[in-house]
This record gives structure tokens, sequence and C-alpha cells, in this order.
């Protein structure tokens, strides 16, 4: 079963620039029939293609973001086949967002009072223009042309950074959708959601196997550190499972503060509230490593 999983895997058909226009030939098409059926001259529609072009480009985000992690932690051949075709999966991902984009300046230039009302948001506006400048930046240097100017050392810190904004971007609209705005999430929110916190997840364990094969596995283990870090684990699944039941009082107590509300306002992110279970479940995973001595 593997052998034939791993042939089918092998062909010419979804590799290289053949499953990059099988992608998003399929993409493309979807843009243009919906939008043939819209009436393009709202900014209702347009703000609907926006939506339209993000749920077509999240899966081949969390897929790239996930490649080297997933063979890292569960080696195979599907996971040979997504770190091979991990560049063009990226470029499936930048491909739609490019017709997002389009989309963006399509309402801002043309339904502008819409947007200022509506859609505007300063520290929403910073994340995205970092977003694209990044995602502009690493579609240039995934080709030989772009690449030759920068140091593997700076190649690798644009591609980390880059693909870590982009995760964050946008997973955290799904955790905002389910667990803060007053929004009727569909079940796509919830796949893409877990979607996205799988692959991290996929990372911080890839992360966590590679520190414990550097200590020694051998020595004795600290219990305390071992059992803190499993506690920390379960009680940051816990948090990621349920951000409506604490997330309300944790921005209510933040928003306290003065200085909270003024950065929130331009700092992307800020103050990070969506993540703080991750934060707690890699804690946990460093005092796992930890207690490996």
């Amino acid at each position: 079963m593997s052998a034939d999983l791993n042939e089918l895997l092998k062909s010419k058909t979804i590799n290289g620039w053949r499953l990059f226009w099988l992608i998003t030939v399929p993409i493309s098409l979807v843009m243009v029939l919906t939008m043939a059926r819209l009436d393009l001259s709202t900014a209702e529609a347009i703000s609907s293609m926006i939506q339209l072009a993000v749920r077509c480009a999240v899966p081949w985000l969390f897929l790239a973001f996930a490649a080297s992690s997933l063979q890292a932690v569960f080696p195979g051949p599907f996971g040979r086949w997504l770190l091979r075709n991990r560049k063009y999966i990226g470029l499936c991902f930048a491909a739609s967002m490019a017709w997002q984009l389009l989309f963006i300046l399509w309402l801002v230039g043309i339904h502008t009072e819409y947007y200022v009302s509506e859609v505007y948001v300063l520290s929403d506006v910073v994340e995205g223009v970092v977003g694209y400048a990044l995602l502009i930046a690493m579609v240039l240097t995934s080709f030989k042309f772009g690449r030759s100017r920068l140091t593997p050392r700076q190649w690798k810190l644009l591609h980390k950074t880059g693909i870590y904004w982009l995760w964050i971007y946008a997973w955290s609209v799904y955790w905002f959708n389910l667990f803060y705005y007053d929004y009727d999430a569909v079940l796509l929110d919830y796949v893409y959601y877990w979607g996205g916190f799988v692959a991290w997840s996929l990372r911080m364990l890839a992360w966590a196997r590679k520190r414990s094969r550097q200590s020694d596995s051998d020595g004795a283990r600290n219990a305390l550190l071992m059992v803190s870090g499993i506690a920390a684990i379960v009680v940051g699944l816990s948090g990621s499972s349920f951000g409506a039941a604490w997330s309300p009082q944790v921005y209510e107590y933040l928003f306290g503060f003065s200085i909270i509300e003024s950065l929130d306002s331009f700092m992307p992110y800020f103050p990070l509230v969506p993540f703080y279970p991750l934060f707690v479940i890699a804690f946990g995973a460093f005092l796992m490593v930890k207690s490996r001595g």
C-alpha cells in the first residue's frame, strides 16, 4: 500500500509546475464564474469575493506551513511529496492571494466610503500590508534570480518570518470568527481554525522532537517537569477549544489599561490574545523537553 502511494505521489501530474496549474486554474475558474453571477457594482459583492479568495488560499498556506514538520514528525510518502512540492504549494497560495489583492484594491478604489466606514481598521491595514510585502518577497526569492540576491541565512530568515506572519494572519481570522465576533460561524471556519492549529502543532512537535534527540535520553527524567509540561499542554488545548469562555473577560481586563487600548489601534495582532493558549502549549512542550535532562 505504501509503495503504491509512493508511486502515485511521484506522478508528474501532481508534482512541480503541473501541480501548480492543477490547483490555480480551478481556483481562477471559481473566481471568474462567481464574479459572473454577482452584481459587482455593490461593495457587499466585492467583500464576498475577498472572503472567497481567502477561503481558496488558506489550505495551501497551512500545507506549506506544515510541510517540513509533517515529514519530521510523521515521515512517509505524503510528507516527502509535500516537502518536495512546498514551493509550488506556496505559489498556489500566492496566486489565490493575488485574487484577494485585486478585490481589496477594487473595494478601496471604487467603494472608498464603504471601505472607510465599514472595513478600515489601522491595525488590520498594517497586518495586511506587511503580509503582502513579505509574500511578494517570498515569491520573488522562490526563484533563482531572487534567491541569488540573498545569503542562505537571509533567505531562511525571510521565509520563516513570512510564513509565520501569514499563518498568524490567517489563523487569527478564524479564531476571532469562532470565539470573539458576533458572527454566525460555518463549518469551514471550524475546519480552517483547527487545520491551522494542527499545522502549528506539527511545527511545535518537530521542534520538541529535535530538542529531545539532542538531550540525554538515557538520563534521569524530572518527573515534576514532565507532569507540569503535560498539565500546561492540557490547559492550552482547553483554552484553544473554548476561547469564547475566557477571551471576553481577558479583553475586558486588558482594555482597562489605556496604553493597551491605544497600542491595539495600530500594532498588528496586539495584545496577542488568540495566541495565549499556544504560548501555554509551547511552554508545556518546553518543560517536557527539559524533563529529559
